[in-house]
């Protein structure tokens, strides 16, 4: 007895589609009559469309029913198709490497950001446009260091550490007064604020008090003014006992 397990079948090309589409456009692929293979064709198409609804929302679907059309046929299939016939090498191409930073960050608390930005004020050729970036970059440099050490930091130490990554060029003076900034996050609870009814605070307070309703009090079922009906009736009873 042969058992037909997945393993033993050939590579299921678009798994959307299932395996009996795979097998017809395969069967399309074997015919010689090539009418016969552009009205097949046009009815897998269309059994295409029936198995992926959601290909409707997509713009133009039917041209990308007859691209997965000569996908499946890992791009065999030799019929009279309405839209031009896609590449192999345009649709599984591969991506472009990126390219990722090699350059050694010298100090990773002020980032390459600093760095990069050392570089375009050097590039500048008016000074006083340079003097301001300088001063603008130290701001920023005192920033990122707190940001990663909460402790106080120095102006003299941020201005040293300018001059070391610019290598002497941008060289602000000794009494420089940096920006501080404190990074302080909103207590719990204050970020949002929630509004309530009337209604709902009133039932709060009552919630608070302890207080219930008023409510009449039953006794056996009945309540206490029935319960005084009755008595009144079995006393004029025994009266004419």
């Amino acid at each position: 007895m042969n058992f037909d397990y997945n393993s033993t079948r050939s590579h299921l090309i678009l798994a959307e589609y299932g395996r009996n589409v795979q097998n017809m456009v395969d069967y399309i692929c074997t015919i010689d009559d090539r009418e016969e293979r552009n009205r097949l064709a046009q009815v897998v198409i269309d059994m295409m469309g029936v198995l992926n609804p959601h290909l409707r929302d997509v713009s133009d679907f039917k041209h990308k029913l007859w691209d997965h059309l000569y996908i499946i046929s890992d791009f065999k299939i030799d019929v009279d198709s309405p839209y031009p016939i896609p590449d192999r090498d345009d649709i599984r191409h591969k991506p472009e490497t990126l390219p990722y930073p090699q350059k050694r960050i010298r100090y990773k608390h002020y980032g390459r950001t600093v760095e990069d930005m050392i570089s375009k004020a050097i590039a500048q050729p008016e000074p006083e446009y340079t003097e301001r970036m300088a001063l603008s970059i130290a701001n920023f440099m005192k920033m990122a260091y707190l940001s990663w050490n909460k402790d106080s930091v120095s102006d003299e130490h941020i201005i040293q550490d300018l001059k070391e990554l610019s290598k002497g060029v941008l060289v602000l003076p000794a009494d420089t007064v940096l920006t501080k900034l404190d990074f302080k996050s909103a207590p719990p609870g204050s970020r949002t604020k929630s509004t309530m009814t009337n209604q709902q605070s009133s039932h709060q307070k009552n919630a608070g008090s302890g207080k219930k309703p008023m409510m009449k009090k039953k006794v056996g079922g009945y309540s206490n003014n029935n319960n005084n009906k009755n008595n009144n009736f079995n006393n004029n009873r025994k009266k004419f006992q």
